[in-house]
């Protein structure tokens, strides 16, 4: 079902813009008069918020609003996201083309693999420089090498430097004899990954998987291998520099390996240098005869994490498991080992210089070996100090202190670009219709196509949790989906002669800044503030929180060798800190602790913060 809107006689109401003029019953020309009657007439309106305001037509948005209202949505989806200007992912539905034939992918993205290589004998697919520098990839390898005999698959480069990627390889390699899958340089330095692997070379023979440099510098997301390798038969899998150097990333391996035979698994510096990395290892080599497992250099150098071993190596038979430098050198990380080794048979599991603070529940008592226990590990991060080595996951000048906010200073500027996928608001007579809520969250699910599993469920949990968080003492916190309800909010605080403020541009993003004029917020005093950031949902949704006991200020941003000013930053000073945790990053920046010292930071690309109207001017 397509949706078109014309006005009465044919007139096409596309852009609202007749004669050069604001339709007036645009969302924007709307949002305009709102401003009028709910602010002050001494503030000017913000070029930057009617930049946000949804691109429908009148009709567009009364169409919608009455398909919300009747929960009908979801049937126009694809040009609902469009007209709207949303965040969607597309529907890539199940595919019964079949390719047998050698193929090389260059300069693709988002395309859905049915079906490539199945029952193929020899030969190679070849994915170099897939997806690369792409926004919003959807890509789906299903029944992809499945049955077949020495077939080779590269995925080399494969969606580097991506942003919000979704992968999904289902039955991969399925009954594959002999060949390989490479992924080498597999989604570097990504945002926001959700990639899965699910029943990934099931009864396999003898093909052999390598992960090298395996998202490596990754930000956010999460990985999963669901009966990955299941009754194979000498799968050798190797994982090299896995999630290495990473940010907040989850791995999960479920019944991986589980009855395989003479199976050879090899994790190599996986996740070292991760920050928060979560690994679950659940049913992986149950069942297992024969099988070698090593972890070589596992989660060395890591930060807050935990990994958890759950029924590893289950009623398995003369399996070999070896965790060399498992852990080493690293900060605060729990594991849990339940059910390890339970029940199997000529099992030896040995582990080398293997770190502190770990939970061994019902694993076997005879079999094991433990060398160097607890070597060099620090296991707490309770107390005032903080790791030296942390402050290498905060990114030089995100956080700095007020003094450096004087004419004169050099200093690093943090990128500050927005790496979120373009959206507008919704208008409030379309957002208001829709549920927003944990206890609605199938609705949801329902409206934007998020299958199970899939990121788009994880994007809309993920921000629903955030928004129903409690707020921290002395917060006020609201997520808004319209620009009218931002208004509403930063007026309910601050009252409604208030001023909204942001960074004018991105220049000096990763590069040194020099300070030139600077000029504090009324007067540089304690004052409260309305701060808002994006979070990321199908339509533009900002997660918007007063802030007490702030100083705000704006200053140039000067190229320190020509002195000529390319940018104008907004900054905030927050000079309460005693509510923070220990493991802020401001923290593990700056040093100190929460409560000792005042933070700055600078108002990013498309991020905002609301002031009353400046009585210095």
């Amino acid at each position: 079902m397509q949706v078109k809107v014309t006005l009465a006689g044919g007139a096409n109401t596309s852009g609202d813009v007749l004669k050069g003029k604001e339709n007036p019953f645009s969302p924007k020309a709307y949002l305009m008069r709102y401003w009028d009657k709910t602010v002050s007439k001494n503030s000017p309106k913000p070029q930057f918020l009617l930049s946000k305001a949804s691109p429908l037509n009148a009709v567009e948005t009364a169409t919608y609003s009455k398909l919300a209202e009747q929960k009908t949505l979801s049937s126009v989806l694809p040009s609902f996201c469009s007209s709207a200007k949303l965040f969607c992912f597309p529907d890539l539905s199940p595919s019964l083309e079949k390719h047998g034939a050698d193929a090389n992918f260059a300069v693709y993205e988002n395309k859905n693999f049915t079906n490539y290589g199945t029952a193929g004998l020899g030969g190679v697919n070849s994915f170099k420089n897939y997806s690369e520098d792409g926004n919003v990839e959807v890509d789906s390898f299903r029944r992809y090498s499945r049955d077949s005999a020495g077939h080779n698959d590269k995925f080399s480069a494969y969606a580097s430097h991506s942003n919000v990627v979704d992968d999904s390889f289902n039955t991969y390699g399925t009954g594959a004899t002999g060949g390989a899958g490479d992924f080498k340089s597999y989604n570097r330095e990504v945002n926001v990954p959700n990639l899965r692997f699910t029943s990934y070379s099931d009864a396999g023979n003898g093909r052999a998987q390598t992960f090298s440099s395996y998202t490596e510098n990754t930000n956010s997301g999460g990985e999963s291998f669901s009966s990955y390798g299941k009754n194979g038969n000498g799968l050798p899998n190797e994982f090299m520099s896995y999630a290495k150097e990473s940010n907040v990333i989850q791995s999960n391996f479920t019944s991986y390996g589980e009855a395989g035979n003479a199976a050879n698994d090899t994790f190599k510096s996986y996740g070292s240098d991760g920050n928060v990395p979560e690994q679950n290892f659940k049913s992986y080599g149950d069942g297992g005869n024969s099988g070698i497992e090593s972890f070589t250099s596992y989660n060395p150098q890591s930060n807050v994490g935990a990994n958890n071993f759950k029924s590893y190596a289950k009623s398995s038979n003369t399996e070999k498991v070896n965790f060399a430098n498992y852990q080493e050198d690293f900060n605060s990380v729990s594991h849990r080992f339940s059910g390890y080794g339970e029940n199997a048979d000529g099992q030896k599991i040995g582990f080398k210089v293997y770190g502190p603070d770990r939970s061994f529940k019902d694993y076997a008592k005879t079999g094991v070996t433990f060398a160097s226990y607890s070597k060099n590990g620090s296991g707490s991060t309770s107390g005032s100090s903080v790791n030296k080595n942390n402050n290498k996951w905060v990114e030089p000048g995100k956080f700095f202190r007020e003094s450096m906010l004087k004419t004169g200073t050099v200093m690093p500027m943090p990128d500050i670009r927005d790496k979120m996928p373009q959206r507008s608001f919704l208008p409030r007579a379309i957002v208001s219709k829709l549920p927003f809520s944990s206890s609605n969250v199938n609705v949801l699910k329902e409206i934007f196509h998020a299958s199970e599993n899939s990121s788009m469920e994880s994007i809309i949990k993920d921000a629903l949790s955030e928004c129903e968080r409690q707020p921290s003492k002395g917060e006020t916190k609201r997520c808004i989906g319209s620009a009218e309800d931002m208004i509403d909010f930063a007026t309910s605080v601050l009252g409604n002669s208030v001023t909204l403020r942001t960074t004018q541009n991105v220049q000096g993003s990763k590069q040194n800044i020099m300070i030139g004029s600077v000029k504090g917020i009324n007067g540089g005093k304690v004052t409260q503030s309305v701060s808002c950031h994006q979070s990321l949902f199908p339509y533009l949704l900002y997660y918007c929180h007063s802030v007490p006991k702030v100083r705000v200020y704006e200053a140039d941003l000067l190229d320190p060798k020509t002195k000529a000013k390319i940018n104008h930053g907004v900054a905030i000073c927050h000079i309460d800190t005693s509510a923070w945790s220990q493991t802020h990053g401001a923290f593990l920046a700056l040093g100190s602790g929460p409560g000792r010292i005042e933070v700055c930071h600078w108002i990013f690309e498309n991020d905002l913060t609301w002031t009353i109207v400046d009585r210095m001017v």
